[in-house]
């Protein structure tokens, strides 16, 4: 398949995500004031999308707590810049298990809850699009599985789609991309989709342009697509990414580092792709353009 590069680029900013680095930078937005806030800065330097999870503002753990949802969505939707709102559904279907010779009962950490649970703080805030993990991987930790089955996702897409929430498919491997097809075909989810393209994440796709370009050229073309890569590779990926007809995500829950040494904030992560996007002659979309290429329509604070 030729490379046709996309000239009209979004670029999406996962502000904080759900992984273990809120100790690892003082930048990881805990409370939802923070999240917020860096999700505004990220907007002002140039991402039309901010993909939110929430944490514990104590301890900043991850969370599902449905009034840090509400903070943070009113937060930004509140303020005088605009930008996509895009809220993970990615958290509930944790399961770690325990020794590999007696896997059960579960460890301490599963976290395993029903469709409806899932998707409360998007029923609740109403996102203009949410995150849906098509499919169950094995993830870095030695036994922790992230659990989506077939009837899950066909329950959550259809919440979806009811409450009028663009889905943004999360595909971590071909896989993936074969059951979104499946789902688009079934009804579950409308079409034109939007995909993220999630490179490098153990054990899913890795994140060599092979590999990459076998995801790329599993997207039907009418599709709208993203992709990222984690930690040192995230910026080669906004170019990648960029060459190959996509859209760009880059943010602190998929790299800390700005340089060798030096810990990055969400908007210079944003501002840094936008610089790459911009070089490859290349231009870089605003929230507006971005709704009318969805389909998604803006909501007022509640």
């Amino acid at each position: 398949m030729p490379l046709t590069m996309n000239r009209e680029v979004f670029i999406t900013c996962a502000v904080t995500g759900s992984g273990g680095t809120q100790d690892r930078s003082p930048h990881v937005p805990r409370s939802p004031a923070q999240i917020a806030d860096s999700a505004i800065a990220a907007a002002r330097a140039g991402a039309a999308v901010v993909h939110c999870h929430v944490r514990d503002p104590d301890t900043g753990a991850p969370s599902r707590d449905l009034r840090l949802y509400r903070e943070v969505t009113d937060r930004i939707r509140e303020a005088e810049v605009d930008v996509v709102l895009n809220l993970t559904a990615g958290m509930g279907g944790d399961i770690i298990f325990g020794d590999v010779e007696a896997p059960f009962p579960l460890r301490v950490g599963t976290d395993m809850i029903g469709a409806s649970e899932r998707v409360a703080h998007v029923a609740e805030c109403r996102p203009e699009i949410c995150t849906l993990d098509c499919g169950t991987m094995n993830f870095a930790e030695a036994d922790y599985v992230m659990t989506n089955t077939p009837g899950m996702l066909v329950a959550m897409g259809r919440m979806m789609t009811e409450l009028g929430v663009k889905p943004e498919i999360e595909a971590f491997d071909t896989g993936h991309l074969w059951y979104a097809k499946q789902l688009v075909a079934d009804g579950v989810l409308g079409s034109p989709a939007l995909v993220q393209l999630c490179m490098g994440v153990p054990w899913g796709a890795p994140d060599d342009l092979n590999t990459f370009m076998a995801m790329v050229n599993n997207v039907p073309p009418d599709w709208c697509f993203s992709a990222f890569a984690l930690g040192r590779n995230q910026m080669a990926y906004v170019a990648a990414s960029v060459l190959a007809g996509g859209n760009v995500r880059v943010g602190l829950e998929d790299n800390l580092w700005l340089d060798k040494g030096v810990l990055a904030e969400n908007w210079q992560l944003v501002e840094r792709a936008r610089g790459i996007i911009e070089g490859l002659g290349a231009r870089v979309i605003g929230p507006d353009e971005v709704r009318a290429k969805l389909g998604l329509v803006k909501r007022a604070p509640v």
